[in-house]
């Protein structure tokens, strides 16, 4: 599988919810509905488990209103790390919830 990076740095091809999708893994999207649900203290159901990443329209019902994803959506960027303003308020703030984003995405800026 090739790897996919979505617009915040999160790697999808390593996302349950892609892969469960990708693979049309039920079971899959059972085990990630139950560990989102709890990790997100949400109501997540297994069919809301279908995402083929930010560039498609089958996505995650997160990602419909990510701030994220719209601003990398409205510039008409892969993901963040082609931003001219890249470090800015909105990324910065996701990036204390995942480190490891921002190392995705300072690799990407990187390697141009």
């Amino acid at each position: 599988m090739d790897r996919i990076v979505a617009c915040c740095g999160l790697e999808c091809s390593k996302c349950d919810a892609y892969v469960a999708t990708v693979n049309n893994d039920d079971e899959l999207r059972k085990r990630t509905a139950e560990s989102w649900s709890n990790m997100f203290n949400s109501d997540i159901r297994t069919k809301d488990i279908n995402c083929l990443g930010c560039g498609s329209n089958v996505l995650f019902s997160h990602c419909h209103e990510c701030d994220i994803r719209k601003c990398n959506n409205d510039r008409s960027q892969e993901n963040c790390s082609k931003c001219a303003d890249y470090g800015c308020s909105r990324i910065d703030g996701f990036f204390k919830m995942v480190p490891e984003a921002k190392k995705i995405l300072d690799s990407l800026r990187e390697n141009k």
